[in-house]
């Protein structure tokens, strides 16, 4: 019978790469219900396309669109509780948290609670309640099967080996859109030149994470919750050509990485279909074509998010939650032309700076800290 899917944020870029994936294997995989913001007119084309038996919308506009399009087979509902009932189908098998920032962490959880697979997109539901959703996740017995490619790359490296050989893992960072940047160059730094990433093709808050390396910085976090791990043993490295995805270097000296294209499809297909491996309509990697692979170690000093989210990931308890949230605040200032590219980082400073940590908080304390993160972080703008 074919994994029954649910896809949480289905018209984003990891959501339109997961409905790519599905259509190459029918026999596979099976679309049961999509959430999505206000992109109605993919919805529109992905409901006609797999004809699930729900859709949520963020807004309710943007949810009788998409009703006045697709006919009476597939319930349109919208809002939060749409997004929670989405998430738990009773029919779905398998959900695909790919929605973008926190707001993943509700439907993702209750998922969980469902008994749901889950395929993990989203690293904000890790990085604000992690303590929380790995226990719940053992309670469900459910597994969390890593999506994002570094971590996908650290997943199969790990694969059949065991926890204690480890002697720490290496997450690769393209750099970003600056990565040869100086301060006094960022300074001036504009959203159309932040937006132009070397290698992958993501959203815009993605993006811009990835020019500052606060991307990386909350996949550190990530990759403490998902393969228990202290943070000392997690380090990340500066790789140009997006190749080498991630490694893990074991106590022997022994170094294993995990090489493909820069092409989401793969990990994600290797989520879906774990511990299969099945064919997939992608370019090959050509090494003799390739001729080098380059590495450098991060500045902390030239990427200060970076160094603020090791920061926070080892001080725990609410603190992470307070980035993610500091750093969702001003990057959408960003986006939206009412700071600098370099204010991003001053603001997610201070509003850490200002943070009293709470150190085991329940869901309604980090969701309380998620609030009060937002709104002091829109002060300092």
């Amino acid at each position: 019978m074919p994994e029954q899917i649910i896809i949480l944020g289905s018209t984003g870029s990891i959501g339109k790469s997961t409905c790519e994936v599905i259509a190459q294997h029918p026999e596979e995989f099976r679309v049961i219900a999509l959430a999505a913001g206000t992109n109605a007119d993919e919805m529109i084309r992905q409901v006609k396309q797999f004809k699930p038996k729900l859709v949520s919308m963020a807004t309710q506009a943007a949810a009788e669109q998409v009703k006045k399009e697709v006919g009476g087979d597939t319930k349109v509902l919208w809002g939060e509780e749409a997004l929670l009932e989405v998430a738990t189908h009773p029919d779905g098998t398998y959900v695909v948290s790919a929605l973008v920032g926190s707001r993943g962490l509700p439907p993702t959880l209750a998922a969980i609670q469902a008994g749901k697979k889950i395929g993990l997109a989203n690293k904000e539901t890790l990085v604000t309640a992690g303590h929380i959703v790995t226990q719940e996740a053992q309670k469900a017995n459910v597994p969390l099967i890593p999506i994002d490619s570094e971590h996908s790359a650290i997943f199969q490296c790990l694969n059949g080996e065991r926890k204690q050989d480890v002697g720490r893992i290496l997450l690769t960072a393209s750099g970003g859109s600056f990565r040869d940047w100086s301060r006094e160059q960022l300074a001036n730094a504009t959203v159309e030149q932040a937006l132009k990433h070397p290698n992958w093709s993501m959203g815009a808050k993605i993006t811009i994470d990835s020019a500052t390396l606060m991307n990386k910085g909350l996949e550190v976090i990530e990759a403490h919750w998902l393969f228990q791990l202290p943070y000392d043993l997690i380090n990340v490295i500066i790789h140009p050509q997006s190749i080498v995805h991630s490694m893990v270097e074991f106590k022997d000296g022994a170094v294993m990485a995990q090489l493909g294209t820069p092409d989401m499809k793969v990990p994600i297909q290797y989520a879906l279909s774990y511990p299969k491996r099945l064919p997939l309509d992608t370019p090959a990697l050509d090494l003799v074509t390739l001729s080098r692979l380059d590495f450098r170690a991060p500045d902390f000093e030239r990427f200060p998010c970076l160094k603020l989210a090791y920061q926070a990931g080892k001080a725990g308890g609410s603190m992470p939650t307070v980035l993610n949230a500091a750093n969702e605040v001003a990057v959408e200032h960003f986006l939206q032309g009412n700071c600098s590219f370099l204010l991003i980082e001053e603001i997610i400073e201070r509003v850490l700076n200002e943070h009293v940590s709470v150190s085991n908080p329940s869901l309604q304390e980090i969701q309380a800290a998620d609030q009060w993160a937002r709104n002091y972080a829109h002060q300092c703008v």
